[in-house]
This record gives structure tokens, sequence and C-alpha cells, in this order.
């Protein structure tokens, strides 16, 4: 590790932030008057430094290694998929100086840093997620100060590291992306929340909670917990190969991972049969019983750290459920008994169990998929496997969440896709369903504000308030 990255700190949590800042805010400075080739190289610098070959496979050994979760070969594809999803969705996008002209309205929109932005790393994805973050930060002159999870410091410091060979190599301080000073504590990461232009947290549910509690503007995100709905016009095989693909990726790290799905009682069998020959495992009710007792020891939503994104074969020798087939299955399965707290396992699980309800109908489908997300997950995501296009657009309009996918990967999807439009990212606004600011993907134009400036119009006239309320009055 490099010594600015991996020397310890010795000054109080309050003023050791402070230094950070300052030094971000001299970094912005430094590269105040960059043009918007100049920004996208810097943007360009910080994903090479990830994306490349040996560097992306060693960051990937790294967080298995220090995490304990999730699988290497998964999360170096993730970072090689994710990176150029990211820049080829903002390179040549305009954030800096004037964007927009509305000669109509007689008004130009001139886009500005937003300032210093604080980020709050998962252990569950401690490579990729700061790396898009400092990406779309840099991409408009902005700095970032991360603070790392426990489990995923290691990652971290390795990852800046990285980036600060390659801002070396394009003239740019290394400031501008920083790791707080060891040991990142909550004192400190509070202390960065309080003191940062703007703050994205990605993580657990109390750190979200406090970054939406410090009174700065933030782009935090809420719990995942995704539904899929397998319908009677699905084609069955495609979608159990979906959703088996979407369990298993990366150990279930991702909160775009279907925890529950519910499947129409006329093709209820036939998925169940899809999904086991895709590679999942049905538990008996003994087995699903050790499970809740293993994922939920206390009886509700406290998950066991435990648990997270570990293998089936992991899960089932703690579970102690001793069917040779569990261990080789690449996820597990569950039937459904119900939704909210007494049912903890309709809720997050961020492992390889999924949680199967068999419901009458599409329209059973959709009360259940928003019972569960009302318990958790709330405004996150869900998704429908039909061949019925019209019934997508139904199906949207009734179950509220900020995504909702069709025919897709969840986990690969719902953070964008070359091949769907959203736009490339691990952090997912969940709306005012799910406690956010944000119902969109955070990505670069979360990063950047604008001055309007507004010029009279010449031959405006005033509105006619007589025409304005005369079908009203009419009635």
């Amino acid at each position: 590790m490099s010594s600015e990255t991996s020397q310890t700190d010795s000054v109080a949590p309050q003023e050791s932030v402070t230094a950070c800042v300052e030094r971000a805010r001299d970094a912005m400075a430094e590269i105040a008057e960059y043009d918007q080739s100049q920004a996208d190289e810097l943007a360009r610098a910080v994903g090479w430094a990830v994306y490349e070959e040996s560097r992306c496979r060693e960051i990937s050994e790294i967080a298995v290694e220090t995490t304990g979760l999730g699988d290497v070969e998964d999360k170096f594809n993730k970072k090689r998929r994710k990176i150029p999803g990211a820049l080829d969705g903002m390179l040549g996008e305009q954030t800096i100086g004037v964007i927009e002209t509305d000669e109509e309205r007689n008004l130009v929109e001139i886009a500005k840093p937003v300032g210093v932005v604080g980020a709050v790393v998962p252990s569950t994805n401690p490579g990729a997620t700061p790396t898009l973050l400092a990406m779309m930060a840099l991409k408009s002159r902005n700095a970032i100060i991360l603070s790392p999870s426990p489990r995923g410091r290691v990652v971290c410091e390795t990852v800046v590291e990285y980036i600060h060979e390659q801002l070396d190599r394009v003239g740019a301080p290394r400031d501008l992306v920083q790791l707080l000073p060891l040991p990142v504590t909550k004192e400190k990461t509070y202390a960065l929340m309080d003191q940062v232009d703007l703050l994205q947290v990605t993580g657990s549910a109390d750190n979200v909670r406090a970054g939406q509690e410090s009174g700065t503007p933030n782009y935090c995100v809420g719990k995942g917990n995704p539904v899929g709905i397998v319908d009677e016009t699905a084609d069955i095989e495609a979608a159990a190969e979906r959703i088996a693909t979407s369990k298993s990726f990366d150990n279930s790290t991702s909160c775009s991972s279907e925890g529950n799905i519910a499947i129409v009682e006329s093709v209820y069998e036939e998925t169940l049969d899809a999904l086991e020959a895709a590679g999942g495992y049905m538990c008996d009710d003994s087995q699903r019983e050790r499970l809740r007792e293993l994922l939920f020891p206390d009886g509700h939503g406290s998950l066991n750290s435990e648990t997270l994104a570990s293998p089936p074969a992991t899960l089932a020798e703690m579970a102690g459920i001793e069917d040779p087939a569990a261990a080789e299955a690449d996820f597990l399965m569950i039937q459904g008994q119900g939704t909210g707290p007494e049912y903890p396992m309709s809720g997050e699980k961020i492992t390889t169990v999924l949680n199967v309800f068999e419901v009458a109908d599409i329209d059973a489908a959709v009360d259940l998929t928003q019972d569960i997300l009302d318990y958790e997950g709330a405004g996150h995501s869900a998704s429908l496997h039909t061949t019925d296009d019209q019934r997508a657009v139904e199906v949207g309009e009734q179950i509220d969440v900020a995504r909702f996918l069709v025919n897709q990967i969840h986990s690969f999807s719902n953070g964008g896709r070359y091949d769907n439009g959203l736009g490339s990212t691990l952090s997912e606004g969940g709306g005012t369903w799910g406690g956010n600011q944000l119902d969109e993907n955070v990505t670069y134009e979360q990063f950047y504000q604008t001055t309007t400036v507004t010029r009279p119009i010449e031959d405006a006239a005033a509105p006619d308030a007589e025409e304005i309320f005369a079908p009203y009055l009419e009635q």
C-alpha cells in the first residue's frame, strides 16, 4: 500500500476529516479550469485504474479474501462490465459550462461542480462501487472522499492506490480521490457526512439513515429486496435461466438479486423444474426451518452477518443440511410461507437463498409483490417474466418501484446495461417509497448542478386568467 492510504491517523476525528475536505477543495481548485475533454480524461483514468485486467483480478481476489463475500470471477466480471458501461454513458456528455440553451424561453443552463462528495462504501462491492462513484464525481470536476466499511477497507485502499497512480499519469492532483485516514471509524464517517457538500451512501440501513439525517444534500439509497414474477405466458426455461443467473451471481452480494419470486400456479411446477435444472435446490420443510434459524437466529429481520453472500455449500453446512445435492447447487430455494416481520425470509437476505411463492394468478402476484416490498425493499425494484407486452405496462402501473424490469437478469440489468437504457451504476434510488430523494440510478448526472441564466422574453404576453379558468367555471 502507498504511505498515503496505509498510514494511521492520531488526530481527532472531526479535525482529521476537516483536513481531508480542505485538501479536496484545494485539489478542485487546481482543476477548476479543466474543459470537458480534460474532465473526461479524469474519468477514463479512474476507470482504467481498476479495469486493467491484472489490477481488476487482484482487486477481486483481495475482496473475497478480506471480506469473505462473493466470488472472485464474478467480481472480476462485474467490474469489467460496469466500468466501460458507466464510461460509455458519460463520456462526451456535457457537464461543464453551457449544457443547454432554450431559445423559446430565453434560458441558458450552465453546469458546475457540486463540491466535495462523501461516499460510504459497502463491503459487498468494495472495489466496483468506489470506482464508479469516483468516475462520476470527477467527470464534473468534483473531489470525492471514501469511507469504506471495515471489511472492505483493504480493497478500498488498493483501489485508491491504483487511482492515484493513474491521476499521476494525467497530471491531476491525488487529493481528488481520498480515503478517510485510518482507522476508519463511525465518528469519522459521521463527521464526513456533516462536512461534505454532497453525500452518497450505499450500504447498511444504519449508514443510510445517518446520511439522510445528517442534513447534507444526499443521494443515499434504500434497501433492496427485489421480487420477480413469472406469469402464465412466460418462456419458462428462459425465465428460470435469468433468475438462476441473477440469484447465483457473486453469491447474491447485489441488492438487485431477487430475494423472492411469485409464480402463477398454472406454470408453478414447470417453473420449479426449470429452476432446479438451472442449478437450484428446493429445501423441504425441515431444511427451510433450519435455514430460517440460521439466517434470522433472533426470529425476525436481523440478518446473521455470517451468512452474507455465502455459497450454498457453506449455508448447507452451517444449517446442518446434509443432502449432497444442496452443497452442489448454485442457489437454495424455499417455499414461501408469508410476508412481514413474522416471516423474515420474505425480507432481504443478501445470500444464495430464494423464497418461492405459488400464486393463483397475475393479480395475486402483484398483491404479493407489493406486500413483500412494503415489508422490505420499498421502491427498489421488481421484475416480470412474460410474453405479454401489454401486461408489462399494466403491472408496472400497479407496483410502486423505481425500476420494473421485463424479461431481464435482475442483478445485471437493474443497475444499468447496454441493452436496457438504465444508467450503469451500483447505487439505485428507491424514491419516496424507499425514503430516498432519488428514484433513478445514481449516475454522473447527479454530480453537477446548474446556474440558469434568464433574460426577458421579447413580446411575451401575460397569461389570460379568464381563458385559463373558463373550462372550470363552465362546469
